[in-house]
């Protein structure tokens, strides 16, 4: 198979390349990234000659509807999305431009080739906030109900997608994922962050209200989620993918100290930002019970070994923590 993977140099997507090499050795990959401030291709390191990579815009139709022709291009995944709610907040016309309309100019590219599949990755904060003790999740025919500059461009995007599913027959596929934890993962974001942040002594800013909750999935149970929906998943059909597992700020803090052996002191409590949503949670049963997928990586050993490579990889986190845009709490540039 000769797969192409947007955003293929950031968290997730990085991810997704080792895994697919791994799992499908055969396989032509191509990465497509723009390498905005959260891409870097040291994400790939060891991979050199595994792999093609081309530095693009996903809004450059004509870009990529050259490499989809080029390289005979049978399945796209679509990772690339500005991602960070924070900087959504300080900067929302960037996430509209490339989660809405380059998600739009990257469908213009695939309707002119024919695909075997397009697959989309979304999220679960298109569906908005929910009550800390509401006991059932979201489902796939939940209303979307965004409450961020971010959530509403990737609902804009989800929209996208099926639109031209259903206008132009592009064959699409689209996975919810509860939040992502593991690897190679930007330090802006909450784990990572305070990772580091304690590495180096630093406070752990914790938002006003350390009660709200996430739902957690490790990288590589959502990598093997969408393998099994490109490969048996049904056409324009939407899955969701999660684990149930649930942890407050407060209880990430506490972990990540704990496995470092740093002090409670380094806990800051900042403002809350705006549209802080409460809470996420997926109901997963149908990819469950139609494709047989579970997750592998319990939360505890998961989130052990996930500290555990950030403390052993200063030389990939270091470089980029000077590149954040956000200091959290403050609301500044």
């Amino acid at each position: 198979m000769k797969i192409l993977v947007t955003g293929g140099a950031g968290f997730i997507g990085s991810n997704f390349v080792r895994y697919w090499l791994a799992e499908h050795p055969g396989d032509e990959v191509v990465v497509y990234d723009s390498l905005t401030y959260a891409g870097s291709l040291t994400s790939l390191a060891g991979l050199e000659g595994r792999y093609h990579f081309v530095k693009g815009d996903i809004a450059n139709s004509d870009l990529v509807y050259e490499v989809l022709r080029s390289h005979e291009v049978e399945v796209v995944v679509n990772f690339a999305a500005e991602s960070h709610n924070s900087l959504a907040i300080l900067d929302p016309g960037r996430f509209f431009a490339t989660n809405v309309m380059g998600t739009q100019g990257l469908m213009e590219a695939v309707r002119r080739v024919k695909l075997h599949r397009f697959h989309h990755v979304s999220t679960c904060e298109v569906y908005g906030d929910m009550d800390l003790d509401e006991e059932a999740g979201f489902t796939e025919t939940s209303p979307y109900l965004p409450r961020t500059p971010y959530n509403a461009s990737k609902a804009g995007g989800d929209h996208v997608v099926r639109s031209y599913h259903l206008t132009y027959g592009i064959p699409v596929s689209i996975t919810n994922c509860a939040n992502n934890y593991g690897p190679y993962q930007f330090p802006e974001k909450v784990i990572p962050l305070f990772a580091t942040n304690a590495l180096d002594g630093k406070p752990l800013p914790l938002y006003a209200s350390t009660q709200n909750r996430r739902e957690w999935i490790h990288a590589l149970d959502h990598c093997r989620a969408i393998d099994l929906v490109i490969n048996r998943g049904k056409d324009g059909e939407t899955y969701h993918v999660g684990t149930g597992v649930e942890k407050s700020i407060m209880e990430i803090a506490d972990l990540v100290l704990n496995q470092l052996g740093k002090d409670d002191s380094l806990k800051q409590i900042v403002p809350d930002r705006p549209s802080h949503d409460r809470r996420y949670l997926l109901d997963s049963a149908k990819i469950r019970s139609e494709l047989g997928w579970a997750p592998r990586i319990d939360f505890d050993s998961g989130i052990a070994g996930t500290i555990r490579w950030y403390s052993q990889n200063r030389a990939w986190w270091e470089p980029l923590k000077e590149r954040a845009p956000v200091q959290e709490g403050t609301w500044s540039r």
